[in-house]
């Protein structure tokens, strides 16, 4: 399963946000897309996704161009998940799960067992499975952002492509939901394209970092050239130390600045 764009011109009806991007994303690996706010990161994955349609160039699933593909046929294929989705009221999170299969069904097949097995393993592994006769809009933030996180997973595809996943969670789920990603993964060779602000945490997961400045590819590859005093600069305009990170090895990125140093024999 490959995915890739080809000069990508991006926008929302003015000026460009993305303008010639041509990017190929790595067969069974973890790309992490970083870069500040509206760099280009969210449009970027929309457009991997089929979520947004470019304005010029075109995004290749398999060779073809995904705009020529039929709606069922790409969600066979990719599941995307957007920032900030909403589910209609009183939707449960079995539902929304649910929703997953959508792609699996046809008219002389509806739920079956592998549906149903499906359904399950995705609300076990998101650990929401005694949320699932919960209305969605009842959940706290983070709840919430694991029952999409399931309907992604319930979808089975190949290719994952998530927004900003460890939005709303907590640190304890921000490394579940990254730990499950990496599983995935390794197990399945899913090939996963994810959006993260966390540096550190793009570091630690990712075989390809993507950054992006003002719509445009700084730098591409992994964690240990990318994740440098230099680039960080250049993408996030800020001064930062690069350290090994005491468990894997790879790159830490650490502020060169503090707003208040601690005053004398403080702690």
């Amino acid at each position: 399963m490959t995915l890739g764009a080809r000069d990508l011109v991006l926008g929302y009806g003015g000026a460009p946000v993305i303008e010639g991007l041509s990017l190929q994303i790595a067969s069974g690996r973890i790309t992490v897309l970083v870069g500040a706010n509206a760099s280009g990161k969210s449009t970027l994955l929309r457009a991997l996704g089929r979520l947004l349609r470019p304005e010029a160039g075109e995004v290749l699933l398999d060779g073809k161009a995904i705009a020529t593909l039929s709606t069922r046929e790409v969600a066979r294929r990719l599941a995307i998940l957007p920032q900030g989705p909403v589910a209609p009221e009183a939707l449960t999170v079995r539902q929304l799960v649910a929703q997953g299969r959508y792609a699996h069904q046809r008219l002389l097949r509806r739920w079956s067992a592998e549906d149903e097995a499906a359904l399950a393993s995705a609300l076990e592994a998101t650990d929401i499975g005694d949320l699932a006769s919960r209305p969605v809009d009842q959940l706290s933030g983070g709840q919430r952002q694991r029952a999409w996180i399931a309907m992604a997973l319930a979808q089975q595809t190949d290719l994952l492509l998530l927004d900003e996943p460890t939005t709303y969670l907590d640190l304890a789920h921000q490394v579940s939901i990254l730990e499950l990603v990496a599983e995935l993964n390794v197990r399945d060779g899913r090939t996963i394209v994810m959006v993260l602000h966390d540096l550190n945490q793009a570091a630690r997961y990712a075989d390809q970092i993507v950054a992006l400045r003002k719509g445009a590819i700084v730098a591409a590859g992994p964690a240990a050239e990318i994740i440098t005093e230099a680039t960080v600069r250049t993408v996030f305009d800020v001064d930062v130390r690069i350290i090994d990170d005491p468990v894997t090895g790879g790159p830490l990125c650490v502020p060169a600045t503090t707003v208040r140093a601690s005053p004398a024999g403080r702690c």
